[in-house]
């Protein structure tokens, strides 16, 4: 079963975000089909709509109803429908997503705290780039190949990226070596 966790959406009593592992569903924004049991939700009203993030999906509920009324059939039916992946279909042509909230807060913490830590370890990350939902930064001074600079990018900045703006895709390093590929031979 795909683990999902549900997350309230400020200001939007009647949403929930779904935060689910990234990429299980093939496009971003607005479901137009989507597998039953999550679909017959949609179509007796019980859901207005589900909206498809990178790592997340959001229902918004109809009129009336209530996440305690209704919460555990629209988590059964979201674990049934994120088996069935080929079965989402998009409203519309997939959504771009807008880099430009992302961008606004890699600054900000480039900026502040977590650029505050690299220095204070004599080391400094330069935001390179933001597109489709993937930041890409640059390690320099003593960051650059600090074998704890992973744990920084991981732990300080994509964490709290992530709970800015939960479209991240991920956080990329051009500095870094590529990973050697595992082609599954072993070896002597």
């Amino acid at each position: 079963m795909i683990p999902i966790h549900p997350q309230p959406v400020p200001d939007r009593p009647d949403q929930l975000r779904w935060i689910t592992p990234g990429g299980i569903v093939p496009f971003r924004g607005v479901a137009a089909t989507v597998p039953d049991p999550l679909g017959a939700l949609l179509r007796d009203g019980t859901l207005d709509e589900v909206r498809v993030e990178t790592a997340a999906v959001v229902t918004t509920l109809g009129p009336g109803r209530t996440w305690s009324g209704e919460g555990t059939r629209v988590r059964s039916a979201l674990h049934a429908a994120l088996a069935d992946p080929a079965g989402w279909q998009p409203a519309d042509v997939a959504e771009k997503p807008d880099d430009a909230p992302l961008r606004e807060a890699a600054e900000a913490l480039l900026d502040g705290a977590v650029g505050e830590f690299a220095r204070s370890h004599g080391g400094h990350i330069e935001l390179v780039d933001v597109h489709d939902g993937t930041v890409t930064v640059r390690l320099g001074g003593a960051c650059r190949g600090c074998p704890a600079s992973r744990l920084t990018l991981r732990h300080r900045l994509e964490e709290q990226l992530r709970r800015r703006h939960p479209d991240l895709v991920t956080v990329t390093d051009v500095t870094a070596p590529p990973r050697p590929v595992d082609h599954g031979v072993a070896g002597p």
